[in-house]
């Protein structure tokens, strides 16, 4: 079942949902059953590969391949404070301002999706990988994490980020039954740009 507005004001006023900052209510910023994520100023852009090292083949099922790591090592720190040039077929990752937090036992997991403004231009907020599993940002009583962006230009213009900007929107979905794993606990339950606007923690 997806959440409606309300629903999603009421569970943050319960604790079930953690959102800072939390859009105000009737902010313009809400729609029947989303809420609209803004653009953190980290972005990271990825080196130009080079047939002259191994590193021109990412293999996932090596020995020891890390997510995390490669992207540690493979991408350069950008900032879109001032606003940063896309280009067209240019991949970037970037990160929400807003963290969140979702507390297994609250069975509400979340989804990221594009907005429709930025997709009629080809840029594309995530591939493929727009859940957010229950437990996500809740590792501990305090904690909470920003959302990293997967953003591509597929169109044919040069398109500016800016930190702020409207850059997605998540909806909220009640989970039915018991979870056998426990909630999420994966590599990304915790994770955050390594500059920007406060995050701790660090990861894709």
């Amino acid at each position: 079942m997806i959440l409606s507005d309300q629903a999603i004001l009421l569970a943050i006023e319960r604790g079930m949902i953690g959102l800072a900052p939390c859009p105000p209510r009737g902010d313009r910023r809400w729609s029947p059953t989303t809420v609209d994520l803004t653009l953190d100023a980290e972005i990271r852009v990825w080196k130009p590969a080079t047939a002259a090292t191994d590193k021109d083949v990412v293999d996932p099922m090596a020995p020891g391949y890390d997510t995390t790591r490669l992207i540690s090592e493979d991408t350069l720190l950008a900032n879109c404070a001032s606003g940063l040039i896309v280009e067209p077929g240019d991949f970037v990752l970037g990160w929400t301002v807003e963290r969140l937090r979702l507390p297994h036992e609250s069975r509400i997991g979340a989804r990221v999706e594009g907005k429709s403004s930025l997709a009629r231009i080809g840029v594309i907020v995530h591939l493929t990988a727009p859940i957010i599993h229950p437990g996500f940002g809740a590792t501990s009583p305090d904690s909470s994490a920003p959302i990293q962006l997967e953003i591509k230009n597929h169109g044919t213009r040069r398109v500016r980020l800016t930190q702020g900007m409207p850059i997605c929107q998540l909806m909220f979905e009640q989970v039915h039954g018991d979870f056998e794993s426990g909630g999420y606990r994966g590599q990304f339950a915790m994770q955050g740009p390594t500059t920007g606007s406060g995050a701790t923690a660090s990861g894709p």
